[in-house]
């Protein structure tokens, strides 16, 4: 009885493990849902039957973790966050001015408010000169119905009372004109001589009002035809600009390579490599601007000091308060010929430095041509004597016996 209870027992068990394996969900054992549910969880959880045998407990699945909300970037949070605020100029030290302070006027387009900008930081740290502008960067002398300069001018002379006055225009000015009722081209006959009265209008005006005139040429540009015309017009402002008795300032090298091709970059003020233009090759940068200044701070210096040009520098003797230059005879003034380094007329040119200059035999024999050693043979005692065995020197060179 015993043994066929032990056998039973053991084939109850042997069937119970072998509907647990095959996943047997047989209703009629005990227990039968819930191991069904926990093997299902085991074979999804890759326990399988080494699981079931080792009793390991199936692996607990975690919730996934809550969503966090996304957070945007730092830089899209700051521009959503931060609230709109005026842009403040950059601290460039300006000092207050004084009441007798001497003012420069700049008229003209997109580049004269370029050189505005460069000569306000120039003189910022200087209480003796005032710098206002009066510029439209989209005007010109051709378009006077856009905006008539010469018109306008005598206002703005007015209004600011100047004591220089600086012109920079013309980047605007290669379109065609009306002369005389005809559309001409740029830089035709006519459109040249239209343009040369214009800018003697305008440079006429400013005398007039007896202020210093300074006209700024042009600077060059990226595409070749508007740098050719550029040069056109220069000419133009030195020849009427000079002619008035104004003074003319050429900008144009600092902003050319050492060919006198347009650069992009080049030396600024100080001396470093930057960049002067823009990349569309026609507006000026901040050190651009500096640059333009920088052309203007010695005539306006001196302007401004004394408003006439010094006198040339004289360097001797002070000459007497009655001279005059027309009572002088040239035919009396004597004057000495430039000698060269190298010129072998010079005394003691053939000699060494320490060399005798008194001419001895012994010496006019040595220079003589020996063989096959040429014309510039040593000298016996000279310094360029390499001889193996050192020839004694002539008895003129030689010291006297103490």
């Amino acid at each position: 009885m015993i043994a066929r209870r032990i056998i039973a027992r053991i084939l109850v068990a042997a069937s119970l493990g072998v509907a647990a394996t095959f996943g047997g969900t047989s209703s009629w054992l005990p227990g039968s849902t819930a191991m069904a549910q926990e093997q299902e969880q085991e074979r999804s959880s890759g326990g399988g039957l080494l699981r079931l045998l080792f009793g390991s407990r199936p692996a607990v699945q975690e919730a996934p973790p809550a969503a966090q909300p996304q957070q945007r970037p730092r830089r899209q949070q700051q521009r959503s966050t931060s609230q709109p605020r005026a842009q403040s100029a950059p601290a460039t030290g300006d000092v207050e001015k004084t009441e007798d302070a001497r003012k420069v006027l700049v008229l003209g387009d997109f580049v004269a408010g370029g050189l505005a900008e460069g000569l306000e930081v120039a003189f910022a740290e200087n209480a003796e000169v005032i710098v206002a502008s009066q510029t439209n960067g989209s005007s010109g002398l051709v378009r006077d119905d856009f905006f008539n300069w010469p018109e306008s001018i005598t206002g703005f002379l007015e209004e600011e009372e100047p004591d220089v006055v600086i012109i920079m225009i013309g980047a605007n000015d290669r379109q065609q004109m009306f002369v005389e009722g005809n559309r001409e081209e740029p830089r035709s006959e006519a459109w040249m001589g239209e343009y040369e009265a214009r800018i003697r209008k305008l440079a006429t005006a400013v005398r007039e009002h007896e202020t210093h005139l300074v006209w700024v040429g042009m600077v060059p540009f990226r595409f070749r035809s508007m740098t050719s015309d550029m040069i056109a017009f220069n000419d133009l402002y030195r020849r009427v600009t000079e002619e008035l008795g104004g003074e003319y300032v050429d900008v144009w090298g600092g902003f050319v390579d050492e060919e006198g091709n347009f650069a992009s970059h080049g030396p600024d003020m100080n001396g470093q490599p930057a960049q002067l233009r823009a990349g569309d090759g026609i507006n000026i940068t901040r050190a651009g601007k500096r640059t333009l200044a920088f052309f203007l701070e010695k005539p306006l210096s001196r302007l401004l000091a004394d408003g006439n040009t010094p006198a040339l520098a004289s360097f001797g003797p002070e000459l007497p308060a009655d001279f005059d230059a027309e009572d002088v005879d040239l035919s009396r003034i004597e004057r000495t010929q430039p000698v060269a380094l190298g010129d072998r007329g010079m005394l003691g040119a053939g000699e060494l430095l320490g060399g005798n200059l008194a001419e001895t035999p012994e010496l006019a024999g040595a220079r003589e041509p020996q063989g096959d050693t040429g014309a510039n043979s040593s000298v016996p005692g000279r310094a360029d004597d390499f001889s193996l065995r050192r020839r004694p020197a002539p008895a003129g060179d030689r010291p006297a016996d103490l």
